[in-house]
């Protein structure tokens, strides 16, 4: 199956495991899943390794942080299409984080369940989002 992670969820993977749930982690440890990591996730994480955050203690470079993505964890890098902007313009917004409405649009679009620790997200569910909460 595939899965969309939120940007939150990607950061304690990486780096703070026990913030997991038994259940994502199970989700996110099954080869048979291909997991998804948004190119507004990279983004996101970009901002915050600039803002000197705790990123920059487990990453040497902005580089070697995208890079382990991929190389390291093994997750695939979704790009944004027209049609996940097509979404976002359509979908009624219930708090006030542009990056987390894009992460959503796109979850919507591509049909996959998307996985956060963001309490913000269930009103989404009536917008199509099929949550998964950590």
């Amino acid at each position: 199956m595939r899965y969309l992670i939120d940007t939150n969820i990607f950061i304690y993977y990486a780096i703070d495991p026990q913030q997991i749930s038994r259940d994502v982690a199970a989700i996110l440890g099954d080869y048979d899943n291909l997991i998804y990591v948004s190119n507004e996730s990279l983004r996101e994480l970009i901002v915050h390794y600039n803002n000197k955050s705790l990123l920059r203690k487990y990453w040497h470079t902005k580089e070697d942080m995208l890079k382990a993505i991929t190389n390291e964890f093994g997750f695939q890098i979704l790009p944004l299409t027209p049609d996940v902007m097509y979404t976002y313009g359509k979908m009624n917004l219930y708090h006030n984080d542009p990056s987390d409405h894009v992460i959503i649009a796109q979850a919507i679009t591509m049909k996959m369940p998307l996985i956060s620790d963001d309490n913000k997200f269930p009103p989404y569910r009536k917008e199509g989002l099929e949550l998964i909460e950590n």
